[in-house]
């Protein structure tokens, strides 16, 4: 049984009034929804609320879930969104990217620990300068690996409408690294 297929499932029989597959709906996806949280709101504790709200959307709208979709994709937006809604409201810089996938954003391999440490350092700085919204796109299309249609599920935009919002993003994650960089080579000098 797949994954999806596990997860409808457990819907069915909550759906029948099963609390305890309630229970083993969220212990299946309870660290997905704190990672998702956490990446775009840098705070453990606030994770931690954004998911249990998540969860609780998530119960109310179990009824109204189009069983074609993917769980997963749906519940990421339900996510996504508490989480984005939260990081409004606090005004959160977004921080926590240490896992960032520096190669495929220019970075070339460093096989050196401190190296690799000093590129997440000027990464996770140069973050913290974008936009929320280029670090949401960064985050779903490197970090998560999520393709452009399951981005275009999960923020409600058009496929080529991610493609242009990632490619700007990345654009001005390389500007601000370069001015980072810069700085500190002046800094130096």
């Amino acid at each position: 049984m797949h994954d999806n297929e596990k997860d409808l499932a457990l819907i069915d029989r909550i759906l029948a009034g099963d609390q305890f597959a309630y229970r083993a709906l969220i212990n299946r996806h309870k660290e997905y929804a704190f990672t998702v949280a956490y990446r775009i709101l840098g705070s453990r504790e606030d994770a931690e609320e954004v998911a249990q709200d998540a969860f609780m959307s998530a119960f109310r709208a179990l009824g109204s879930f189009n069983r074609e979709a993917k769980f997963t994709t749906w519940f990421y937006r339900i996510v996504f969104n508490a989480a984005a809604g939260h990081k409004r409201k606090r005004k959160l810089v977004a921080e926590g990217l240490e896992d960032f996938q520096l190669a495929r954003l220019g970075f070339t391999d460093a096989g050196d620990e401190v190296r690799l440490q000093e590129q997440r350092m000027y990464l996770q700085k140069a973050m913290n300068q974008l936009p929320p919204d280029d670090v949401t796109m960064l985050t779903l299309f490197y970090l998560k690996e999520f393709s452009l249609e399951e981005i275009e599920g999960i923020t409600g935009i058009s496929v080529n409408t991610a493609k242009v919002k990632i490619h700007r993003a990345r654009k001005r994650l390389a500007d601000e690294l370069n001015r980072l960089l810069k700085h500190e080579v002046n800094t130096l000098l």
